[in-house]
């Protein structure tokens, strides 16, 4: 897998102080995307064990609420097994740290895919430049905040969606 870059502190990207990892890698093309440079699986640098010992590092303090997943699509099919693989070691190693991933792809597209087990908020849809929003955690208004899509994986609770697009 590659990525674009790892961004150690941001408050866009989900509740609280959270660090992202941009991947590399979306077959959406959607117009007037945010992230167009990271469309290319190949572009950025491969995710290596120096990478990922710096994604570590910078989750430990206290500060940090979690990781954020985005991109790119880290829900790219290339990049899912690396993507499940991080998120099921952050809650191995950290299970106080959230995770929310962004993807391009519709719920009920992934929904049977594992990394789910591990995700505390998934953003999903694709970008639509003409419901473009500047709402809180999202860029247009067909995507979807969805709370707890581990509980949705495994059928313990009824799809439940962010009505009101955010958290707060």
């Amino acid at each position: 897998m590659n990525y674009q870059k790892i961004t150690p502190i941001s408050i866009a990207d989900g509740d609280g102080c959270r660090v992202v990892l941009w991947v590399s890698g979306c077959e959406h093309n959607c117009y007037n995307c945010h992230n167009p440079d990271t469309h290319d699986l190949s572009s950025g640098y491969l995710f290596n064990e120096t990478a990922e010992k710096r994604l570590f590092d910078l989750l430990k303090p206290n500060y940090i609420s979690g990781l954020t997943f985005s991109g790119g699509d880290p829900l790219y099919p290339l990049n899912r097994d690396e993507i499940t693989r991080l998120a099921r070691r952050l809650k191995t190693e950290m299970p106080e740290k959230t995770i929310w991933l962004y993807t391009g792809y519709l719920y009920k597209q992934i929904c049977d895919l594992e990394v789910l087990r591990f995700v505390d908020v998934l953003v999903d849809g694709p970008y639509v430049d003409a419901q473009r929003c500047v709402g809180k955690f999202y860029g247009s208004t067909n995507q979807r905040i969805i709370q707890n899509p581990p509980l949705l994986y495994l059928g313990l609770k009824e799809e439940v969606i962010s009505q009101e697009k955010h958290l707060l």
